[in-house]
């Protein structure tokens, strides 16, 4: 009996799995962008940034990566106050994806690109409306600690809400502006994300590079997105500042989700805290 203990404290649980594929996953999801914008350069060159690529045979994987970003997000959220962080930020990655990029040069005028927003974002909506449907319903049977959920449910609604009633007032400034808008608003998320698990109550428990790493992250993440949108005007294209401004994200991205599933490979209640 005691020779199979070691073995049976090195397997893993069906709940410790799950989280670890989550989070392989989105990190996976970096390479998969990467992979895709790689592919698509014989054929469309290196484009002025990585949102350009949504005009270029890359499309399909760079839609498709931010959606299964935000789901892994979502299952992600765990406890404390990354949940709200992260479900928020699982909110805007889709519109990442839906709405396009406009102001670059080749790209389509915003107003071409209307119907099938207008498509993508019904969509959006009425998913986003269930989900929190779906979460409501858990939190008043007691399925889920009711006091974090209502904080959860409530930035979750209240983007849903913002989105919906933008594109319903003003579409035109949701086509010009909603791209960039959705990317800095999921970026600073993920940034106080890593800050959080730096400096929260649940990082006494954390050593000391860790905690430094989550630090050099999340202002690492501030420092990029500050200066993407400086060196964003069109007279600095030539030199693609965008293109590395998200090509570094990205990676920050990336990196957080690698130590998150390190720190957490052999956590019995692996959820964020």
């Amino acid at each position: 009996m005691t020779a199979s203990a070691p073995a049976a404290t090195l397997a893993s649980t069906s709940l410790q799995r799950t989280y670890r594929y989550l989070r392989i996953a989105t990190a996976l999801t970096v390479v998969a962008i990467f992979v895709g914008v790689l592919a698509a350069v014989p054929a469309v060159g290196w484009l002025p940034s990585i949102s350009h690529y949504y005009y270029s045979p890359a499309r399909t994987v760079f839609t498709g990566a931010l959606v299964a970003a935000a789901v892994c997000l979502f299952a992600l959220s765990g406890r404390g106050p990354s949940r709200a962080l992260l479900d928020a930020a699982a909110l805007f990655a889709p519109l990442v994806a839906v709405i396009p990029a406009s102001g670059l040069p080749g790209a389509r005028a915003p107003e071409a690109a209307a119907d099938e927003v207008a498509v993508g974002l019904t969509t959006y909506l009425v998913i986003g409306v269930l989900v929190v449907a779906v979460g409501a319903g858990l939190a008043l049977t007691g399925e889920v600690e009711r006091r974090a959920a209502a904080l959860t449910l409530g930035v979750s609604g209240g983007i849903l809400v913002i989105v919906a009633i933008s594109w319903a007032v003003a579409p035109e400034a949701v086509l010009r502006f909603g791209h960039v808008v959705a990317a800095v608003s999921f970026f600073a998320l993920i940034a106080v994300t890593a800050l959080v698990e730096a400096l929260g109550p649940a990082s006494q428990t954390l050593p000391r590079w860790l905690r430094t790493a989550y630090i050099v992250l999340g202002a690492g993440l501030a420092v990029v997105l500050v200066a993407t949108l400086l060196f964003s005007d069109e007279r600095f294209y030539p030199a693609r500042p965008v293109l590395i401004g998200e090509s570094i994200a990205l990676v920050l991205f990336a990196t957080f989700w690698v130590l998150q599933t390190a720190q957490n490979w052999r956590d019995p209640n692996p959820a964020l805290r």
